[in-house]
């Protein structure tokens, strides 16, 4: 296991920053279903809504994304495949998607931790065991949340430092909806000076 000491001493890396209505970095995973995840094959109709999430260890993560299992169909509705994805091996990702009952959820595995610092992801080492009784894989990646367009370009991005705080899929199923009723385009977008 990584102490906090080694950690700090480490050399400093900047996860990448996305930029809405820019290409987001290329994304392909297996899948528990047998298939694989390939960013821009099959996507949604409207948007891939991408839940990178810490790994079966993160009770937090599967209360998360049994909210999101629970608008599933509403998201379908709207047009929305929906991915949740971790570093977690086969096995663990399949215990979560068991756990929330996963049927409108695809859930991916084995995402490369270099792949995850791509896409702007903060990755944090092993504390051990958690609260539930699971260990804590040596790296995972932090959350974040991700609506991506057809052609591949970021409309919507949210990534955390932490389990705690996630976008509400409640308020993003909303946003969703407003966005396509008003052909509302991605913001963020101005990369120039200030």
């Amino acid at each position: 296991m990584t102490s906090n000491s080694e950690v700090g001493n480490a050399e400093a890396i900047t996860p990448a920053v996305l930029m809405p209505r820019q290409a987001v970095p290329p994304l392909d995973v297996p899948l528990v279903s047998g298939e694989r995840y390939t960013l821009g094959q099959n996507p949604g109709e409207n948007f891939d809504l991408i839940v990178f999430y810490r790994g079966l260890h993160c009770p937090i993560c599967a209360k998360y994304l049994l909210e999101l299992e629970r608008l599933a169909d509403q998201y379908a509705e709207r047009g929305v495949r929906i991915i949740a994805l971790s570093s977690d091996t086969e096995d663990r990702a399949r215990k979560m998607a068991e756990k929330v009952g996963a049927k409108g959820i695809e859930f991916g595995y084995a995402l490369d931790l270099d792949t995850a610092r791509q896409w702007g992801l903060f990755i944090s080492a092993s504390r051990g065991t958690t609260s539930i009784g699971l260990e804590e894989p040596a790296l995972f990646s932090e959350p974040g949340v991700f609506l991506v367009r057809p052609d591949g370009t970021l409309y919507y991005g949210s990534v955390q430092t932490m389990p705690f705080a996630r976008p509400p899929f409640g308020d993003l199923l909303g946003a969703v909806g407003f966005a396509l009723d008003k052909n509302y385009p991605a913001r963020g977008e101005y990369g120039g000076a200030v």
